[in-house]
């Protein structure tokens, strides 16, 4: 923890938090900037809840991201809110992306796509070190159906 004076500094201990994990959102997910990756996923990093062909751990999240920036060049996402307790981070976001290359068997439908997340990611020593998220086939849904996925909230 930061001190300042003689008290903690839990604000700037939340604001660091959060902007490892909106720079992962926006730089390493958004522009695939994966020496950026590197720098922001600690070697114990835990995914407690992994998607399909991954493992829970750095190497699996990598790989994740990377299929999704094959399959949607163009992915990107808007952080709607992003609450911080402590060392948690918690980020509601709409992702958009076009599917350009093959996704989890999809063949690319060069469809329009956008699908809603909610993640926590623990950041521990500028690291994030765990991820729990939503397990739905937002994603897939999205690509069969012709871009629909979840409309976002205020949309």
């Amino acid at each position: 923890m930061y001190l300042e004076g003689n008290s903690l500094n839990t604000t700037s201990i939340s604001d660091a938090a959060k902007a490892v994990v909106r720079r992962n959102t926006e730089e390493v997910q958004g522009q695939g900037k994966f020496d950026v990756f590197e720098d922001l996923f600690a070697e114990d990093f835990v995914d407690h809840t992994t998607q399909p062909g991954t493992t829970p751990d750095k190497a699996g999240v990598r790989k994740l991201y990377t299929y999704m920036r094959q399959a949607f060049p163009d992915f990107r996402a808007e952080i709607h809110w992003q609450p911080v307790d402590g060392d948690r981070v918690t980020t509601y976001k709409t992702y958009y992306g076009t599917h350009d290359g093959p996704f989890l068997g999809i063949a690319p439908t060069h469809r329009k796509i956008h699908f809603e997340s909610v993640d926590v990611m623990r950041v521990r020593k500028g690291k994030i070190t765990d991820h729990l998220g939503c397990r739905k086939p937002a994603v897939t849904d999205a690509t069969d159906r012709g871009g629909g996925g979840i409309p976002p909230a205020d949309k």
